[in-house]
This record gives structure tokens, C-alpha cells and sequence, in this order.
């Protein structure tokens, strides 16, 4: 796991592994208003739980649980991943899964800290993101966080029983060196 603690105001972002098993995390992994937009969810058990945990710890890859500061309360997580060296791209990822914590700004918290760090740490020139055009809160979320949109994918994801539309959008670095 490439991932590093990032700090916030409110928030300690740490690299995901085994340690965040929890019935918590699981009936996040299965509830449908979390994963409402989300496509690979739903019917984990402890056991999936765990093996996907341990198959993210060997990985070499930058994805971080996202934890209160005041009581450590693993809220979500966010990745950037894959991430292409030669573009300088990296692809983004957040699941805000404890719904008590909802509309807090942690989202946009954890996520400008992790655009910091792709763009002034690993130094990528780009991060992109999809988003199926139904999910405005993502969408105005991105949005704000300064991601444009570069296409849209017509018909791309199963969702409600009808296919909708994914948005394709980017954020640029605008502080990196094309001479490099």
C-alpha cells in the first residue's frame, strides 16, 4: 500500500487495510441508499469484506479510509487509483458510507486533501472521475471542487431499472511542469 496519513482539520485519512473489518463498513457495502450510485456493491459478507481488504493491502495503491479526528469513526473511503505515471493521470473514488455523517462537508474535506497531495506530492498532471448524471449531490460536489466535464457516456450504467448517462470529468494541475 502506497498510501500515506493525510491530516485535515477534521479528518485523518489512513491507508484502508484489514484494520477497518467492521459490521459498520459491511452494512455500508450493503445498504442501497449508500450504494445507490455505487457499481460493485451490495451482497458482501465478512468474509468478502476481508478479502477485499487484504487484496487492497497488497496492492501498490493510494486508498485511504476516512476517520474522524475527534473519535477516529471510520466514515468512508477515497482512492485515487488507477494511476497512470507516464500521462500523470490518476482516477478518482469516494464512498461516503456512514450516513450519520452525511452533509457535513467531509467529502469535500477528505477530497481537496487527496487532490493536494496527487497534484503536489505524487505530482500528477491530471485526476478524472465518472459520474452517472442522476447523482447531482456527487456531480455539484465535483463540481465544486473545480472538476469540468470532458464527455458524457450515453447509456453507461444500470441503475433504478434504466440505463442513465456517466459524466466524464477532469481536474487539472495547474501548477505542473510540461517541461519535465
Amino acid at each position: 500500500m502506497k498510501a500515506s496519513i493525510i491530516k485535515t482539520e477534521r479528518l485523518i485519512l489512513k491507508p484502508l487495510s484489514l484494520l477497518h473489518v467492521s459490521n459498520n463498513y459491511l452494512n455500508w457495502l450493503n445498504d442501497p441508499i449508500v450504494n445507490e450510485y455505487i457499481t460493485n456493491s451490495g451482497n458482501y459478507t465478512l468474509k468478502k469484506l476481508k478479502s477485499f481488504l487484504k487484496d487492497i493491502e497488497n496492492k501498490d495503491i493510494y486508498f485511504w479510509a476516512i476517520h474522524l479526528i475527534n473519535d477516529n469513526k471510520h466514515i468512508g473511503n477515497i482512492k485515487i487509483d488507477p494511476i497512470n505515471t507516464k500521462h500523470g493521470l490518476g482516477q478518482y473514488g469516494i464512498m461516503m458510507g456512514d450516513r450519520s455523517e452525511w452533509n457535513k462537508g467531509y467529502a469535500k474535506e477528505s477530497s481537496l486533501a487527496v487532490i493536494n497531495y496527487c497534484f503536489n506530492t505524487l505530482n500528477l498532471r491530471k485526476i478524472t472521475l465518472e459520474v452517472i448524471v442522476d447523482n447531482n449531490s456527487a456531480y455539484q460536489l465535483y463540481k465544486k471542487l473545480g472538476f469540468v466535464e470532458e464527455g458524457l457516456r450515453k447509456d453507461q450504467e444500470f441503475h433504478n431499472k434504466s440505463y442513465y448517462d456517466s459524466c466524464i470529468m477532469a481536474l487539472f494541475n495547474l501548477n505542473f511542469n510540461y517541461e519535465n
